[in-house]
């Protein structure tokens, strides 16, 4: 974790830093408790940039589509550009029918009145329980006291990504910094997400925010393939949600050369934005509903992509696995026959299984049969916050790597309660 003040330089091209989404230059954030939520927690945050941005967006997979996903379709599309963001937790605004779309634009009105900006260049979203309205004045008193506490602190940046939580135990930030052509580049974000999490985007709300200049279709071609590594490989409970929402702004003020090819700035930029959208999805999984474990699966060896996200996915799915995780009990049985009914082709006698953690590595399974490893070693070894499987299924040279977390007592205790 990288803590306050502190860097880390992941190779010598992308510097991690302590950040979240008013890392980058022009972005300004707020959160505030607005009364939507008991007992006073934050449930509202902004998003603002001084300048007009780019944006780019990609949203569930779930025929049942929340309001905000609908408005904010519509603007990534349609919208010459965005400059904001406005978000709530505790009401969902799913299954809400005209009259939640109507919110929709009530609120990117408040928002655009408060902020001197179009309406139709904010973006909204909602997180929280399906099928109830929302307050309205409270929203839109909301919007008014949001826009004078815009800052772009660190601080801020918190306070926003408090703001976004429902049942997360934990705010979920990521930032770092990059030079292209001569010029600082910064990417930070934020997120939320921890129960109906599941591959093809979950009830996830993720915000990221660069000073890049770049153009439209290629941050929307950026972003959509940065999403299929990441977002879409990890699950905690394998229910799709109404409002998964991941939008990326790029207002163009570090001042680059405007990438409008993919050529060395491109894949500098990729490279960066994949490391911020998989450290989100990580965070994520490892916060799942209940989670002890943040659970890591790699297959290796694969035919091709394809078949290695298909098995590593339905391993993390699989509650038999997950449930074993909980326990420490290195039940390998259930990694293969996870890896079985997932549709791909393998062959099992072939498959070598190994068990990793910071604890160490043990290999439970070569080609097929269990090695007479210690259960004592495995157990110490899955003992660990974070738990990796790897699978080699010596087939080629593919690989895909998925996040899920242990399923323990506390999701159902989680999930009996939610609305109360």
């Amino acid at each position: 974790m990288i803590r306050k003040g502190e860097e880390k330089v992941m190779d010598d091209k992308i510097k991690v830093i302590d950040g979240g989404v008013t890392a980058a230059r022009g972005f300004q954030a707020a959160g505030i408790a607005a009364g939507i939520k008991k007992g006073g927690k934050k449930d509202m945050a902004m998003i603002y940039s001084e300048k007009p941005c780019v944006c780019a967006g990609t949203f569930t997979t779930n025929v049942v589509k929340a309001a905000p996903v609908k408005w904010d379709q519509k603007v990534v599309a349609d919208s010459a550009f965005a400059q904001a963001v406005v978000c709530n937790s505790g009401i969902a605004n799913a299954c809400t029918g005209q009259e939640g779309y109507g919110y929709c634009q009530a609120t990117a009105q408040a928002a655009g009145k408060a902020l001197n900006i179009p309406a139709e260049s904010v973006l909204v979203a909602s997180t929280g329980v399906i099928g109830q309205q929302l307050p309205m004045p409270v929203i839109e008193e909301g919007v008014k006291n949001l826009a004078p506490l815009l800052l772009g602190t660190r601080e801020a940046a918190a306070l926003a990504a408090e703001a976004i939580m429902t049942t997360d135990t934990v705010k979920k930030e990521a930032a770092v910094e990059i030079e292209i052509s001569g010029k600082k580049v910064s990417i930070g974000g934020m997120c939320k997400g921890s129960g109906m999490i599941h591959p093809n985007m979950c009830t996830m709300l993720s915000f990221v925010a660069t000073d890049v200049q770049i153009d439209k279709e290629l941050l929307k071609e950026a972003l959509r393939e940065s999403v299929q590594d990441s977002y879409n490989m990890i699950s905690v409970d394998g229910d799709t949600s109404t409002n998964d929402t991941v939008l990326l702004l790029a207002n163009g003020m570090a001042g680059n050369p405007v990438i409008t090819e993919k050529n060395q700035d491109y894949e500098l930029f990729k490279e960066a934005l994949d490391y911020i959208n998989k450290t989100l999805a990580q965070k994520i999984a490892g916060d799942g509903e209940g989670a002890t474990a943040l659970f890591e699966v790699k297959v290796v060896g694969a035919l091709d992509k394809e078949q290695a996200v298909t098995l590593s996915k339905s391993v993390i799915t699989s509650n038999l696995t997950k449930a074993a995780i909980f326990g420490h009990d290195a039940n390998w049985g259930r990694i293969l026959c996870a890896m079985g009914y997932s549709g791909a082709q393998f062959d099992p006698e072939k498959v070598d299984l190994y068990f990793e953690s910071k604890a160490g590595k043990i290999q439970i399974m070569k080609d097929g049969v269990g090695t007479g490893y210690s259960e004592e070693e495995a157990t110490k070894i899955l003992s660990q916050d974070k738990v990796t499987v790897i699978a080699d299924i010596k087939m080629g040279e593919a690989t895909a790597t998925a996040w899920g977390c242990d399923l323990t007592y506390d999701y159902v205790k989680i999930n009996a309660d939610y609305r109360s």
